[in-house]
């Protein structure tokens, strides 16, 4: 079941879903854009973009090693400023994080919570794909969310740190988990790299 925008923030208010900075406001006004769609709340574009280093001869492997330190060792980063964009041309593919980090606690008494994430329809019509392939956020979780992005359009994009680039769609998990945290728990750089 997906949760509405008022469910997610009495999700919020109980603990249940924790997402820092929370967004806001909660309610649409005339002064700022309200994030909280019907039923997902978005997400906005942290300071900090990577991807793999075009001039190595690298095939990935991921039976060698986890994906976080095989990317670590071959990609390269920028840190974004405000009013300096990421400039994602054409065909380029990506990694970047969420300004937001979320956690989706492991708790005795229901709900326990997962989420997706999807972009946002504006940037898809640009021809943006953002986390195309792994939409999942597990209960338990914990950290940053890292984006796949790819510009499929015929143009640049200009990606401003601060702005929403994706929507964060919760669901209630039927029953108990029991925790088998990821590569991924409690990143905070995109890839996975803490």
């Amino acid at each position: 079941m997906i949760l509405s925008n008022s469910r997610i923030q009495e999700a919020l208010d109980s603990g249940a879903l924790i997402i820092e900075p929370q967004p806001s406001p909660r309610r649409p006004g005339a002064d700022r854009e309200c994030p909280y769609q019907t039923s997902s709340v978005d997400l906005r574009l942290g300071y900090e973009v990577s991807w793999l280093k075009a001039d190595r001869p690298v095939t990935m492997d991921l039976r060698q090693g986890k994906f976080a330190a095989l990317f670590g060792a071959n990609s390269e980063v920028q840190q974004l400023a405000e009013g300096r964009p990421f400039y994602l041309e054409p065909r380029r593919f990506v990694l970047a994080k969420t300004l937001e980090r979320v956690e989706l606690p492991l708790t005795r008494e229901p709900p326990v919570l997962a989420a997706r994430i999807e972009g946002r329809s504006s940037y898809a019509r640009c021809g943006l794909l953002v986390h195309f392939t792994a939409p999942t956020i597990h209960a338990g979780f914990s950290g940053t969310i890292t984006l796949e992005m790819i510009n499929m359009g015929p143009y640049a994009i200009n990606l401003f740190p601060g702005e929403p680039i994706c929507q964060l769609i919760v669901e209630v998990v039927d029953g108990t988990p029991f925790r088998n945290d990821s590569q991924f728990q409690s990143q905070t750089r995109p890839g996975g790299v803490i």
